[in-house]
């Protein structure tokens, strides 16, 4: 059984959940401009080193570089991100594991918008970002860790 091209449809998604459950991990795929590739590989060597790649792959199949407005795209398995959300690769890499949260809401048939469902995959931001900061031995990646967690304890979505 092979993963479905879309999952939008009742059976789509059961196969797309079930083959998750069994262990199912995309060849995760950037597609785009060749600075959004190279920003967007940045971000994914920090996923990496926080031990995040294997969650990242097992919820998304795609990152696409779009002129609009940064998006999961739950139907398409896929990141629609503009150049300006992966410029920064520490933010970047934090919101592909918020994005992946909440691909993992929807395959798992949780409510994966709205209030209390931002707020969980705020802190799963977050918890990426300790971990970050904790794995790593760059001093830029650990500042900015350290600037983000601020700007998300001070947000009205954290904790």
């Amino acid at each position: 059984m092979e993963f479905p091209e879309r999952v939008y449809t009742e059976k789509e998604h059961k196969i797309a959940k079930d083959l998750i459950d069994k262990g199912h991990k995309h060849h995760l795929a950037v597609e785009g401009s060749l600075d959004f590739r190279q920003k967007v590989y940045r971000a994914l060597e920090l996923v990496k080193m926080a031990d995040y790649y294997e969650f990242l792959r097992t919820y998304i199949r795609k990152i696409v570089e779009i002129d609009g407005i940064t998006q999961l795209r739950e139907t398409e398995v896929a990141i629609w991100a503009n150049n300006f959300a992966v410029e920064n690769p520490v933010d970047a890499a934090s919101l592909l594991v918020q994005k992946t949260y909440h691909m993992k809401q929807y395959i798992d048939g949780e409510i994966y918008y709205g209030g209390a469902s931002e707020k969980r995959t705020v802190e799963k931001r977050m918890e990426f970002l300790e971990t970050l900061k904790n794995k790593t031995h760059e001093q830029e990646v650990i500042d900015e860790c350290e600037r983000l967690l601020q700007m998300w304890k001070e947000s009205s979505l954290a904790y």
